[in-house]
């Protein structure tokens, strides 16, 4: 199983993700993935700011040389597919074979940021519909393609519109029942789950900054040799890529933690105390 980082994208300093994927890169980490949001409303309801997914991914295609740079997920209703393209086509000259674009179609969030910009969010049909003619476009200039969401609405599309699937914060049971869902797979169709993730060099001190952080349900915490072990489960599910979301994910050491998470999924099982 391979491991990815998603870096903090609601900031005002573009530095921030940027120093973190340089930290990724040096660690030997495989990948490390941007989300794609106008802004974002934090826990005591203020806005953070966002980095622009696209511009973003070019930065990083600089500074990085062997990473994976990839979207988790791009919103197919905020760019007409061509203009998603070029973008995209643009950071792969940059970047090289190393970009894999998720696609998404929006969830409850992301109406709202879709209606103070005066765009509208779409009927569930207008925006799988959206996810399917950006899928098209994006592989029609060769360009690797994950369709990000529920196997109930959009396993069709995977399957049939992109080269691999991205479920996030779902539990293993739910991820094989969905993986199940998408029936008859392609050769060399990618499965992939994503979720929030505390990481510390120790469970004691992860444990604490969950209790800091007010980490809820579904988030793994723990050292690395504790959330490999969370995450073989998955990869036993047929996840060929794990990407970890950190609540504190502007702080460089989770990358190099990480890269510590997949060096124990590479090892043998630990036995059960």
């Amino acid at each position: 199983m391979k491991v990815g980082l998603a870096l903090p994208s609601f900031v005002d300093d573009p530095e921030i993700p940027i120093r973190v994927a340089r930290v990724a890169d040096e660690a030997g980490l495989d990948g490390v993935f941007v989300y794609d949001h106008l802004f974002r409303v934090g826990r005591d309801g203020t806005r953070r700011p966002a980095l622009e997914c696209c511009t973003l991914l070019a930065a990083l295609a600089v500074e990085t040389r062997r990473v994976v740079l990839g979207t988790l997920v791009l919103r197919a209703t905020l760019r007409a597919p061509a203009a998603a393209a070029v973008a995209l086509e643009t950071v792969r000259r940059i970047a090289g074979d190393r970009l894999v674009v998720g696609v998404g179609a929006g969830d409850a969030e992301s109406a709202v940021e879709m209606e103070e910009f005066g765009l509208r969010f779409g009927t569930l049909p207008e925006r799988v519909g959206a996810v399917v003619a950006t899928c098209d476009a994006l592989r029609e200039r060769g360009l690797r393609v994950w369709v990000g969401g529920s196997a109930r609405h959009l396993g069709s599309v995977a399957v049939g519109h992109a080269d691999g699937w991205n479920r996030w914060g779902v539990d293993v049971s739910r991820f094989a029942a969905e993986r199940d869902a998408l029936g008859t797979r392609p050769p060399g169709f990618t499965l992939s789950w994503g979720g929030l993730v505390v990481l510390a060099p120790t469970v004691a001190a992860a444990r604490e900054k969950a209790d800091r952080l007010g980490a809820g349900p579904g988030v793994l915490v723990g050292d690395p040799p504790t959330v490999a072990e969370g995450l073989r489960a998955y990869a036993a599910a047929g996840a060929a890529w794990c990407i970890l979301g950190p609540l504190d994910s502007s702080d460089p050491a989770n990358a190099a933690l990480a890269s510590e998470v997949a060096t124990h999924l590479g090892a043998p099982p630990r036995e059960a105390v």
